[in-house]
């Protein structure tokens, strides 16, 4: 049983309504329906009836819903408390691969910076944020992970990918190419979310590994061994170039992968919210020519 749950629940017994609490949420109708049903279980008791036509809390609901808000109360002002006494405290920032060249000198003057030097997946690193053990992480984020975690993501940089090949420099069509989609989804479930869906929008092909072989040495073998261009991910890699292999701009349409200053929506850390307001004042992302292409559930669209 979560606290995010709990918030979920009184939603739902105020509005009863269950697409008026997901909207009021900003969460998918199903997955609230998931969620609720989800907390129904670990309770072991019904907290609604509901037919196709009403929603009605049940007397455990009833009974239950006065002493949830209370306690979500003593959450948040537990949580108000705590970052009364950090004000002081340096600011907390993760990243995934990428970040701005003038990131310390922006926050300088306005927050003290501490850098994370645990890299993580993006997934990972906007989870981290959510349960407060890091400030703000610059990763790859959905608009439903923003929403379902409590999260708030300003659009800070892009990478316009390209495809690696052998020989041939020139440009090849996306449906031309070719995307590695890995067996460990707790590393790489972003990039494999984001492939997945260029490869159904776009017609490029999906290969599937198991040896990590998103970056270093194990792509180029992928490349080598398919005898394709395949869509390099947006992961910083120093492994060295092999001889004769080239990077080809991908268009018809160009892949562009976005990163977020992801934040909490109830953040209230002066420190924190002077840094945000630092790394997002007078940033302009520029894609590139169009066409580009971005996931459907990607937060930019919406800008």
């Amino acid at each position: 049983m979560e606290l995010r749950q709990l918030r979920y629940f009184v939603a739902v017994a105020e509005e009863l309504n269950f697409g008026r609490a997901a909207a009021r949420l900003h969460i998918a109708g199903p997955s609230l329906s998931q969620q609720i049903k989800s907390l129904e279980r670990d309770l072991g008791v019904r907290l609604f009836e509901r037919d196709r036509r009403t929603v009605a809390l049940t007397a455990f609901g009833e009974t239950l819903l006065p002493r949830t808000r209370a306690l979500l109360e003593q959450a948040d002002d537990l949580r108000r408390t705590a970052r009364g006494f950090a004000v002081s405290e340096p600011v907390r920032l993760g990243y995934v691969s990428w970040r701005p060249a003038d990131l310390e000198e922006r926050v300088s003057g306005v927050a003290r910076l501490r850098v994370d030097a645990w890299v993580m997946p993006s997934h990972t690193q906007a989870a981290r944020v959510s349960e407060g053990s890091i400030d703000l992480a610059i990763c790859w984020v959905r608009a439903t992970d923003l929403a379902e975690q409590q999260l708030t993501g300003r659009l800070v940089g892009a990478d316009r990918l390209y495809a690696v090949s052998t020989g041939d420099d020139s440009p090849v069509a996306a449906r031309d190419t070719v995307v590695l989609v890995d067996a460990d989804t707790a590393t790489w479930a972003a990039w494999n979310i984001y492939a997945i869906e260029f490869a159904r929008a776009t017609g490029a092909s999906v290969e599937r590994i198991d040896d990590h072989g998103i970056t270093g040495s194990a792509f180029f073998d992928h490349v080598r061994r398919l005898g394709r261009p395949v869509l390099s991910s947006p992961k910083r890699d120093a492994t060295p170039w092999p001889s004769g292999f080239t990077r080809r701009p991908v268009v018809d349409p160009a892949p562009v992968w976005t990163w977020a200053l992801v934040s909490r929506w109830d953040e209230s850390n002066p420190a924190v919210l002077a840094a945000v307001d630092a790394l997002t004042r007078d940033i302009t992302v520029d894609f590139g020519p169009a066409p580009y292409w971005l996931p459907s559930d990607d937060p930019s669209r919406l800008e």
